[in-house]
């Protein structure tokens, strides 16, 4: 499953072909705090249920170009990622979900800190 980090994604959203954000949470929390520019396909609490059919019948909702998905942590948005996949699409997660996501874009230490335990890998 391929992932991408906070600061790659920072910088393919500035260049001449940015991707597509899919935020897949639920609309309530997308409308507190979202990627600037991104779609809200609000099927977090179906696809963390197991029920992947809201989002297949979804797909229409998502624009084309390559796709990455967007959740709390990560984790349900790797599932949204590999039906985007099975459907033909390229798409990719983004690692650490909004979390990941603001404490890059604050700097947090916890985010510092995470970023650190990445390299070593």
């Amino acid at each position: 499953m391929d992932a991408i980090r906070p600061p790659e994604l920072q910088r393919r959203l500035e260049s001449s072909d940015p991707p597509v954000i899919l935020d897949i949470r639920p609309r309530e929390a997308y409308q507190q705090s979202a990627i600037e520019g991104s779609h809200n396909v609000p099927v977090y609490d179906d696809l963390r249920s197991g029920n992947e059919g809201s989002l297949r019948d979804r797909l229409d909702e998502v624009p084309d170009g390559e796709v990455v998905v967007v959740c709390k942590q990560g984790i349900v948005a790797k599932r949204a990622t590999e039906l985007l996949r099975d459907a033909g699409r390229e798409a990719e997660t983004l690692a650490g979900g909004m979390g990941g996501w603001r404490g890059y874009r604050n700097g947090t230490f916890g985010y510092k800190l995470r970023s650190l335990l990445w390299r070593l890998r």
